[in-house]
C-alpha cells in the first residue's frame, strides 16, 4: 500500500483547525487507500530555515532537517491541510516546504483549506505555487471549508456535512490514482 503523509500546518497557539486536520487523517485512514502517516508542524517544530546549504544538495547537518527529510521521503502522495492567515499558508508551512527539495519532487499533492468566507482558497492558490517550485504534482481539486468553526461540536470534533464528505472523498481517489500514475512510471 502507497504512503500518505498527511501534513497540517498551522503551528500558533489555540490553533482552530486541528479538528480539520484529525478528520482529514481519520477519513483517509478509513478509505483504507492509503498507509497514512500524519505530521503536525506544532510537534515536529522546525527553526526558520537553518541549513546553510541549499536544500538541492541535500547536505543537511541539522538532526531536526534529517529527520524532517526522511518523513517527507518516506511518503509516497503529500496532502495538507492548511488555514489561511492573510491570504496566505501559516509561516511555518511554507518554512517547512522550503526546508527540502528534492524531497517533494514528483510526488501527488492534494490539499485541503479552511478558514472564513473562502475556506482558505485564497491559501491554497500561495501554496500551489510554492508547491509547483518545488516539483509536486499538485492535483486541482481541492477541498476548502468556509466557516469551518461552524462545524467544530462541543467536543472539538469536526462533524463533516456531505459536501465535505464527497470533496476529500474524491481528492483522495485522485491522490491514490496519481500516485499510482506516477509509482508505475
Amino acid at each position: 500500500m502507497k504512503k500518505l503523509l498527511i501534513i497540517y500546518g498551522s503551528t500558533r497557539p489555540n490553533r482552530g483547525g486541528l479538528p480539520v486536520a484529525e478528520w482529514v487523517v481519520q477519513e483517509a485512514e478509513s478509505a483504507e487507500q492509503f498507509d497514512v502517516a500524519f505530521a503536525d508542524l506544532k510537534t515536529v517544530n522546525l527553526p526558520l530555515l537553518d541549513e546553510p546549504d541549499h536544500p538541492a544538495q541535500q547536505k543537511y547537518t541539522q538532526a531536526h532537517t534529517k529527520q524532517w527529510s526522511q518523513t517527507v521521503d518516506a511518503a509516497d502522495a503529500i496532502l495538507f491541510v492548511t488555514p489561511e492567515y492573510d491570504y496566505f499558508p501559516p509561516a511555518a508551512l511554507v518554512n517547512a516546504i522550503q526546508f527540502l527539495a528534492k524531497e517533494w519532487a514528483g510526488k501527488p499533492a492534494g490539499i485541503v483549506s479552511y478558514g472564513g468566507v473562502s475556506g482558505g482558497l485564497r491559501s491554497t492558490q500561495a501554496l500551489r505555487l510554492l508547491l509547483s517550485g518545488v516539483g509536486t504534482l499538485t492535483l486541482s481539486a481541492s477541498v476548502p471549508i468556509a466557516f469551518y468553526n461552524q462545524y467544530i461540536n462541543d467536543q472539538g470534533v469536526l462533524e463533516a456535512n456531505d459536501a465535505m464528505k464527497k470533496g476529500l472523498t474524491g481528492l483522495l481517489a485522485e491522490l491514490q490514482r496519481m500516485t499510482e500514475l506516477v509509482t508505475k512510471a
